[in-house]
């Protein structure tokens, strides 16, 4: 059975960091109907003042953070002494876990074009060891298909796997470039979240004619094991996601998210005491 939408969430202009122009996507308000998925952030600007103030020092608990870069730079690094680059094509997976902070400065590009997604840690795993991936572009699979271009991030799409999986919670990640007035059908699990990000041009989700949705909004689907993506005759760049929900209570003060207001205190009590940063970092 194709899923049909279920909801449309239209991205709202914000800032963020020290000054970062971006829209945000998925937020509070939308936990419960986008769980496991938590906050998701979209970049596209040619202008450097919109994003070169960047994300200085900050702390996360208790969740993942995954950006990713269509085009771009972003200088990060961590606490612990921890350095790199995401460049375009490339991905961070970053596993917050029991405590890290980090920074993420964006550097002069031609066009910074991304999102970042945080996925919720189950509550087992809250305090994990905190750990990066660094995906290279030259890592994640791109399959050339009649109806465009798939990167295989996360998951896997015709029996190719994508890089990475996900350690706690299994995410499916592509990101689908489709060629003018085509489509796509993908086959979820039944019991998965899934949803949609439309970066750029308009996306059918449904067989027969019906309404286009336009860039810049998510799209969450209802249940089903098929999904149906058409493009306008413009094309379209959509990114693509779904993993199983937690169902797990959750309390989120800023960019640390846990399951109960107390351990929210003590995690804000730990930044007061320096004693936040209890691990080290896993470089893979």
């Amino acid at each position: 059975m194709i899923r049909k939408i279920k909801k449309i969430v239209n991205g709202k202009a914000t800032q963020d960091g020290a000054g970062v122009k971006l829209v945000r996507v998925l937020s509070r308000g939308d936990v419960s109907e986008f769980d496991p998925f938590l906050m998701l952030d979209s970049f596209d600007s040619k202008n450097p003042e919109d994003y070169t103030k960047g994300f200085p020092w900050h702390p996360h608990r208790g969740i993942e953070t995954v950006t990713y870069l269509i085009h771009g730079e972003i200088e990060h690094g961590d606490s612990l002494g921890n350095a790199g680059k995401i460049l375009s094509g490339g991905c961070q997976w970053m596993t917050a876990g029991g405590g890290i902070l980090h920074q993420e400065m964006p550097q002069v590009s031609e066009q910074m074009l991304g999102i970042q997604l945080w996925l919720n840690l189950p509550s087992a795993d809250k305090m994990t060891a905190p750990t990066y991936r660094d995906i290279t572009k030259a890592d994640v699979p791109v399959l050339k298909k009649d109806f465009g271009e798939i990167a295989i991030i996360s998951g896997m799409y015709d029996s190719i796997n994508g890089p990475v999986a996900g350690d706690f919670v299994k995410m499916t990640f592509y990101d689908i470039d489709l060629k003018p007035s085509s489509f796509i059908d993908l086959t979820v699990e039944p019991s998965e979240t899934v949803f949609a990000f439309i970066v750029k041009g308009s996306v059918c989700f449904e067989t027969a004619p019906g309404d286009f949705v336009t860039e810049k909004s998510a799209v969450l689907l209802e249940n089903g094991n098929q999904v149906h993506l058409k493009s306008s005759h413009e094309g379209a760049r959509v990114l693509f996601f779904s993993g199983k929900p937690l169902k797990e209570p959750i309390a989120w003060g800023g960019p640390i998210v846990m399951n109960t207001e107390e351990e929210l205190r003590k995690a804000f009590e730990d930044l007061e005491k320096a004693t936040f940063v209890s691990h080290d970092v896993i470089m893979r």
